[in-house]
């Protein structure tokens, strides 16, 4: 089954906690402190893969969740980063941010590597808070939260030819002709229900990658039929091959139907038409079609080349295949929008900020306080008394003031109320 767009969940892992312990050794006078701090929690990455085509693994695992670190020991033992977690998607993965619709990255090479969400510093253990002052400090942290994101992940199929026309004018018929592709073949519309890619050789050292895309009718741009779930795929074609049939046998008009699909290609991006395109009358086998043909060329001018072709018979698709090899050697390759880079910080947010609850009690809250509450373990005394040294140095006690608290008011920092002393 064919998937192209999955709506995820990653999370980072989170920091092994640092612990207080102190050496106990015999014959070792003045110990001193000996806890560990905690390792860090692993990370999320997508690893561009050319042998995968699709996006169901990915749909089947919609929480990605990296390992925690493990807590320090003592003995001024370190505990261990936890290892990341690795995800394989097909090259031409796009990674976007649910909340924001930025992009993060663009998967376009096999083996590219995209940062998605990074795992949370290991929490120090009270060896790392010893100074000369305070030589045996019983302080430590818990280890920070792991980075979650809510994210799309499209993908967009790498070709560097795509075919494009109206339903069953003969597609699949000519990508199976001039590749090993297999798409599904029948006499009746939208046979073709997801991107087929087939590898054409031309010569000994000369190939390249056909798609075969679903086909589009009037209003594909709108979101009418298959269009607008596919269009996308052709983004990234560095030359189209536009299929119009010739046979003439359902009262088409091939010279419309032509106008019609570009004017869809130009609606969904207006680049699209500024790359090579090639006509491909297909069907010359059928009665009417060299008629049709000419009337065809009348009415298109000097503007394509057309390429008279028959699936069946084989007419014309070595000349089609050739010329089509010549405009993919010349024409680059086509970047969707910006490069950005690897890996995008989230938007920074107030440290905190104060808000009055319907009980009366002042509510100190926010992105950065939340982290620094994390990391504190408030079963020791020592940790509480410096989790509120912090709190002043961040001016959360004058802002309070300021607020209109006063000495000896409730004042809730998350899960715990704590009574305000001025």
């Amino acid at each position: 089954m064919f998937k192209d767009e999955v709506f995820i969940k990653v999370k980072g892992g989170r920091g092994g906690d640092g612990i207080v312990a102190f050496r106990r050794e015999k014959y070792v006078e003045y110990g001193g402190p000996a806890g560990g701090s905690g390792g860090a929690g692993g990370d999320v990455y997508f690893v561009a893969d050319e042998g995968i085509s699709t996006l169901l693994d990915l749909s089947f695992n919609k929480h990605l969740t990296a390992k925690d670190g493990t807590s320090g020991l003592n003995k001024s033992q370190n505990g261990r980063n936890a290892e990341h977690t690795y995800f394989r998607v097909p090259v031409g993965t796009m990674v976007f941010d649910q909340d924001t619709n930025v992009l993060i990255g663009d998967l376009t090479m096999h083996g590219q590597t995209l940062l998605l969400a990074k795992g949370g510093r290991g929490g120090r253990g009270n060896e790392a808070f010893a100074t000369h002052r305070n030589p045996a400090p019983e302080i430590c942290e818990k280890g920070d939260l792991g980075e979650a994101k809510n994210l799309r992940v499209e993908l967009k199929v790498l070709a560097d030819v795509g075919l494009v026309g109206y339903p069953s004018v003969g597609k699949s018929t000519l990508i199976s002709s001039v590749s090993r592709a297999k798409p599904k073949i029948a006499e009746y519309h939208f046979t073709t229900l997801e991107p087929h890619l087939g590898l054409v050789y031309v010569g000994e050292n000369q190939s390249f990658v056909m798609a075969d895309l679903p086909g589009l009718i009037e209003g594909a741009s709108l979101g009418a039929g298959l269009g607008i779930q596919f269009l996308k795929h052709i983004e990234r074609c560095r030359v189209i091959i536009h299929v119009v049939e010739m046979d003439g046998l359902e009262e088409k008009n091939p010279y419309e139907d032509f106008l019609k699909i570009n004017k869809e290609l130009e609606s969904y991006n207006y680049d699209l038409l500024k790359r090579p395109m090639i006509i491909a009358a297909s069907k010359m086998d059928l009665p009417n079609a060299w008629a049709n043909l000419e009337k065809f060329k009348e009415q298109i001018g000097d503007s394509y080349e057309v390429y008279p072709i028959s699936s069946v018979t084989k007419q014309g698709l070595k000349e089609l295949i050739y010329r089509t090899m010549e405009l993919v050697e010349t024409t680059p390759k086509f970047e969707i929008g910006e490069v950005h880079k690897n890996y995008i910080k989230n938007k920074e947010e107030a440290f905190f900020t104060i808000e009055k609850a319907s009980d009366g009690v002042y509510v100190v809250k926010g992105e950065g306080l939340y982290r620094l509450f994390m990391r504190t373990d408030f079963t020791k005394e020592e940790n509480v008394k410096r989790f509120a040294r912090q709190l002043r140095s961040y001016g959360v006690d004058e802002a309070l003031r300021k607020a209109g608290v006063k000495s000896g008011d409730n004042v809730r920092v998350f899960e715990y109320e704590f009574e305000f002393t001025d």
